[in-house]
């Protein structure tokens, strides 16, 4: 798949759903001699129901394709849809919306409220929505993230891996169509890097949940049910319910193939 020879697992691509698309995206950032190609011609379907882990070298515009994807930047060309709906021609307004009520955020530096408590910052997008809690989505979201004993907690009387869980709990919460993760457990230690990404691999396999994951650790990839590789703004190469050891090797022979492309 594209320029480089990224290992590609041999097992049989599962029957997705995609619960976002894109198609021939491009992103171009500035103009002329010093334009800078971020995503050429992007072809990715996500799926339903599925963990997607997107990975890549620096500049290889994993992050770009995401906050694309996403609706948080606008593509130059191409087509984004999520969850049936043709989001890169959307007005300023409709992305808000469609941000408030159907895309869940994760991001590393938490971005929590710190003068609220972590249930009223679990629940200010629906509040800001003025949207009624799912008092039973609440309750299963808080008991499988173990937040119980923490609600009344303010942001400064927790520890990052809780943080961070709560704003996974904050992104879950009000039933998103897709969550998207950008580099979730960066701040975080090996224990709560694992107890973020174990509860992210279980919203998706028990509450159903579809999110995707912009990581640079071989690690936390490996959470995921798949792993795409953007090398130099191009998709490279993919694995499907990959090991640590799948991804690290994906990884040494995209870098020696970007090596051997070097003038």
């Amino acid at each position: 798949m594209g320029r480089h020879a990224a290992p590609v697992s041999t097992s049989p691509e599962p029957a997705d759903d995609p619960i976002a698309s894109a198609r021939a995206l491009t992103k171009v950032y500035g103009a002329g001699a010093t334009a800078v190609h971020a995503l050429r011609g992007v072809d990715v379907d996500l799926g339903r129901g599925r963990l997607t882990a997107i990975m890549g070298p620096s500049g290889s515009g994993k992050s770009t394709l995401m906050h694309c994807m996403a609706g948080l930047d606008t593509p130059t060309s191409g087509t984004v849809e999520v969850d049936g709906e043709i989001i890169s021609s959307m007005s300023q307004r409709q992305l808000t919306n469609l941000r408030r009520t159907r895309i869940g955020f994760v991001f590393q530096a938490y971005n929590l409220v710190p003068t609220l408590t972590a249930a009223e910052n679990i629940t200010l997008p629906l509040d800001i929505a003025r949207t009624q809690v799912d008092r039973d989505r609440f309750d299963t979201v808080i008991n499988t993230l173990g937040l119980g004993d923490r609600l009344t907690h303010r942001p400064t009387e927790l520890s990052g891996g809780q943080q961070q869980r709560v704003a996974c709990a904050r992104a879950l919460v009000a039933k998103p169509s897709i969550v998207f993760a950008d580099e979730p457990t960066g701040n975080l230690d090996s224990k709560a890097a694992g107890e973020v990404l174990g509860f992210l691999r279980r919203s998706v396999d028990d509450l159903g949940q579809s999110v995707v994951m912009v990581t640079h650790d071989p690690r936390s990839a490996s959470y995921a049910h798949r792993v795409i590789f953007l090398a130099d703004g191009s998709l490279v190469g993919e694995l499907h319910d990959p090991a640590e050891a799948d991804i690290l090797e994906a990884l040494a022979a995209l870098g020696e193939a970007r090596e051997q492309d070097a003038p």
